[in-house]
């Protein structure tokens, strides 16, 4: 109804797992951050700490925040309604005074709750409490983690993370990383020259049939860049939140795969006028990419550990280190996913530098498994990005694995192409969020 005042809570996921407690005030969406979420037992004091107000636009965010920038991570709508202020006829001047009564009307959160700030801090982040009182809404031992789903999508966390909707630019707000029926049909029908209009923008597409990877065998069609174009935005919502905020270095093979190569690390002088950077901060760029004949995408490496396994090493032999690595990954506590194509790759979201960690691990590994090569990259330096296709016939794709696909004896290093990734993505979602996880220092290796 005109006039009421939204609230909403968004489980976030970030360096650590905290609730998002946000009400509208003034136009703005006043802000605390509960880390062990809001309670309906009046019995519990929830610490909570004031940060800066949000944009009314992110009351319905849910998707992902980039790493690498100010909250990265995911983010589900927990819960959602409106509210109104009793005994507090002006919202903002109880917040300034250090006291505020709001009566929520959620589907989860309901009745009275207060906010009491304890104490003052120079960053802004004041001490705060969040409490609820003794009403007809009140319930005992209420846990927020009893109730992971979003009132949105009804999707958890790990699910939104595994295939998210909207990826947040601070800059321009949330993007959507779907295409619309309706754009997939103008690409079906697209000529020479003509202007897809996708994702919000408009990219000049080059002939659409034209073959950029032959078959990799007798009887197979190549793949055009229609083919190619369709790849990436049913993807999209997959590759986005890995490329986002990373430095973006395409190859580019105007020729086709086979052809001569030339690196792209800048917009080119005919970029479309909304393309001021190289980076891929929203989907219609990964969109120009594809469409200009990038055929490799690349991304620097901060925050990640990244081990290749494929330097000098059989496939055989990079299957069996791979799943060492899997085990001493699972008594360590530390998430990270593997990719393969050409090589096996594994990446662990990892803080500072991880240079003598992943050399001490790989040490250890080979004391186990002696003769195989290691080659580990700390963060900084260009990887082939996960789910880029690779210049090669049959247009493979570096595409990511779960675990338990090193175990398949059908696993080779070509097995998933432009034609089949974007099924097992619609599928299993991405199988690689584990390292869009925030950086966290590695434990000691003992």
């Amino acid at each position: 109804m005109a006039g009421e005042r939204r609230f909403v809570v968004q489980r976030h996921r970030a360096t650590r797992l905290h609730y998002d407690f946000r009400l509208e005030i003034d136009g703005a969406l006043a802000s605390w951050a509960v880390p062990k979420g809001p309670t309906l037992d009046p019995k519990v004091r929830r610490a909570a700490f004031h940060v800066e107000d949000h944009p009314m636009d992110y009351v319905d965010f849910e998707g992902v925040i980039p790493a690498g920038g100010y909250g990265g991570g995911d983010v589900i709508v927990w819960d959602a309604g409106t509210w109104e202020p009793y005994k507090d006829p002006d919202p903002a001047a109880a917040v300034a005074a250090g006291q505020l009564h709001a009566r929520l009307h959620g589907e989860k959160l309901r009745g009275a709750f207060v906010l009491i700030r304890t104490g003052r801090q120079q960053n802004g982040k004041d001490d705060w409490l969040l409490l609820h009182k003794r009403d007809e809404h009140a319930v005992d031992g209420w846990d927020p983690e009893d109730h992971p789903r979003s009132v949105l999508s009804g999707r958890t966390s790990e699910e939104v993370l595994a295939d998210p909707d909207r990826l947040w630019d601070p800059h321009t707000g949330a993007r959507a990383l779907r295409a619309s029926e309706s754009e997939l049909r103008a690409l079906d029908g697209l000529r020479d020259g003509d202007d897809w209009h996708v994702f919000g923008r408009a990219v000049r597409v080059g002939d659409p049939g034209t073959v950029l990877f032959p078959p990799s065998r007798a009887g197979e069609a190549p793949v055009t860049r229609r083919e190619l174009l369709r790849y990436v935005t049913r993807t999209a919502p997959a590759l986005l939140p890995h490329l986002a905020g990373r430095t973006l270095a395409l190859r580019r093979y105007p020729d086709g795969a086979g052809g001569r190569a030339t690196w792209q690390r800048r917009p080119p002088r005919h970029a479309p006028p909304w393309l001021t950077a190289l980076n891929a901060d929203e989907p219609a760029a990964v969109v120009w990419a594809a469409a200009a004949g990038a055929l490799e995408w690349h991304v620097d490496t901060t925050g990640l550990a990244v081990i290749d396994l494929g330097a000098g090493n059989a496939w055989a032999d990079q299957v069996a280190l791979a799943r060492l690595y899997r085990t001493a990954f699972e008594h360590l506590k530390v998430s990270a996913g593997v990719k393969v194509g050409p090589g096996i790759e594994l990446w662990v979201p990892a803080a500072g530098d991880a240079t003598a960690w992943v050399e001490s691990l790989a040490r250890s590994i080979a004391a186990v498994a002696p003769g195989f090569q290691h080659h580990g990259v700390a963060g900084g330096p260009a990887a082939v990005a996960p789910y880029s296709p690779l210049a090669a016939p049959g247009a493979p794709v570096s595409a990511p694995i779960g675990w338990d696909e090193l175990d398949d004896p059908a696993l080779a290093p070509a097995a998933f192409t432009v034609r089949t990734v974007a099924d097992r993505v619609a599928e299993r979602g991405d199988l690689f969020a584990a390292t869009l996880a925030p950086p966290r220092a590695l434990p000691p290796l003992v």
